[in-house]
């Protein structure tokens, strides 16, 4: 058998020595939109990109590259619907 491991239970950022820790919702999203903030302004449009997969939904689909189009600037998208 393989390893087990369980699930998450509370939101985790990595503190500035790189170690998890876990934090409030809040803050978790608030990371996260700083990483997204920080792609932006190191140009996104460029360099961020997304690879969707054929089993997920279209809604799921349309609304992520919505938002790499919209809010990331890019259009570096693709899928595996191709192959």
């Amino acid at each position: 058998m393989g390893k087990k491991y369980s699930r998450l239970t509370e939101p985790m950022v990595r503190d500035e020595s790189g170690n998890l820790r876990i934090t409030t919702w809040d803050d978790a999203l608030d990371a996260a939109a700083r990483g997204f903030q920080r792609a932006i302004d190191q140009g996104a449009a460029s360099s961020f990109g997304m690879f969707s997969c054929s089993k997920a939904t279209n809604e799921l689909n349309f609304i992520a590259q919505k938002f790499i189009r919209s809010v990331m600037q890019s259009n570096n998208i693709d899928s595996c619907n191709r192959t």
